[in-house]
């Protein structure tokens, strides 16, 4: 190991400890009437992000992770082909949006571009890749609810649902869904940004305007190969990214410390919070299910991505996917507690109804709303 090398294991570790000693983290407590332990929320808008411990069952990650491999096996192997793995014609509709995503092996595609309305606005050192490595990666997998059930069950989770609630009001709206893969020794970064673009010179800006995620990560997260964050700066604005990356040490922005989570973990994190990931030289693979949403009052009659203002027929439109989701879970878990979504209108009932599965929602993500 040289100097270099041997220097960034210290600062792993001492990330590790840092992380796991601060506040926020631990079980999804919810009460009989549905509320969230009020601690999880005062610490999420303290830091910025929650870490909530083993709250996906051990059957329900099974399933996760066996149609995770499942897709894997289906999507294309690079960005211009036309069949699968096997060699199988490629079937999904990406009219619509671009769904599969892919980047050089240890690349940061995003960094100092367009993408996102120039949200990275810094780069990433790029490493050389492996020899033998393929010339691109797959990095994300969009408007995932249609591939997968236990996905479209997981967005149902009564006691993540109320904490949307809790942190977003009765009324929140959806956001996107996406998986991020990094894979070991060849995933590719994600430069420091925040997720957030609409609303940066809105006078009632707040910590809470550009919503939150969620992330379900299916194996162990490493300092090697997990998102880092760093806490509290979803209170402050828009940062200077290129300034604090002048700052940092190792690219690792000053106090910033990785999104450590064992599988079934899911942590909640702020799309104001300045984020980012490195590319994964370890042995390590990340799979992460992103599913977000938003206040209600934060994209009604704003433009935010879309060509025109979020009108009240388009979000309701978007809303149904919560309770189709509701619906999925509903019938693979009759024992359980449903969450009920306040806004539901009388259409919910029809939605209820219905044996939902995944292929039910081919080009849903039309209807997804981003700022």
């Amino acid at each position: 190991m040289n100097e270099q090398s041997a220097t960034l294991s210290e600062f792993f570790e001492e990330s590790r400890e840092k992380a796991l000693s601060l506040s926020n983290r631990g079980p999804l407590v919810v009460g009989e009437s549905g509320e969230i332990d009020s601690a999880i929320v005062n610490a999420y808008w303290e830091y910025g992000f929650f870490v909530l411990e083993k709250v996906i069952s051990t059957s329900e990650l099974n399933d996760l992770n066996i149609e995770t491999q499942e897709l894997l096996g289906r999507a294309p192997e690079s960005s211009d082909a036309v069949t699968d793995a096997s060699g199988d014609p490629l079937t999904f509709d990406e009219s619509q949006r671009k769904l599969f995503r892919f980047a050089r092996p240890l690349s940061d595609p995003y960094g100092q571009t367009d993408v996102g309305g120039g949200r990275y606005q810094v780069k990433i050192s790029e490493s050389a890749a492996p020899v033998g490595s393929p010339k691109e990666v797959l990095l994300q997998i969009g408007g995932l609810l249609q591939f997968m059930d236990s996905a479209l069950g997981l967005y149902g989770h009564p006691k993540l649902l109320a904490l949307a609630e809790a942190i977003n009001g009765p009324d929140f709206t959806p956001f996107t869904e996406t998986m991020w893969i990094k894979q070991p020794r060849l995933g590719a970064a994600v430069s420091w940004h925040q997720d957030g673009t609409t609303h940066w010179t809105n006078p009632a800006l707040d910590p809470g305007t550009h919503g939150f995620n969620f992330m379900v990560n299916l194996q162990e997260t490493t300092p090697a190969n997990a998102l880092w964050v760093v806490p509290g700066t979803h209170k402050h604005g828009k940062a200077d990214l290129k300034q604090m990356m002048r700052d940092a040490k190792f690219e690792r922005i000053g106090g910033a410390v990785p999104l450590l989570c064992k599988p079934g973990d899911v942590a909640i994190c702020n799309r104001q919070v300045v984020h980012g990931s490195f590319p994964n030289s370890s042995s390590d693979p990340r799979y992460t299910f992103v599913f977000g949403f938003h206040r209600r009052s934060s994209v009604l009659g704003v433009q935010g991505w879309a060509e025109r203002p979020f009108n009240e027929e388009f979000i309701a439109r978007s809303c149904e996917l919560i309770d189709v989701a509701i619906a999925a879970r509903r019938q693979k878990y009759p024992q359980e507690r449903s969450y009920r979504y306040k806004p539901s209108k009388e259409l919910a009932r029809d939605l209820r109804s219905k044996m939902w599965t995944s292929a039910d929602l081919v080009n849903y993500q039309r209807y997804a709303i981003g700022i």
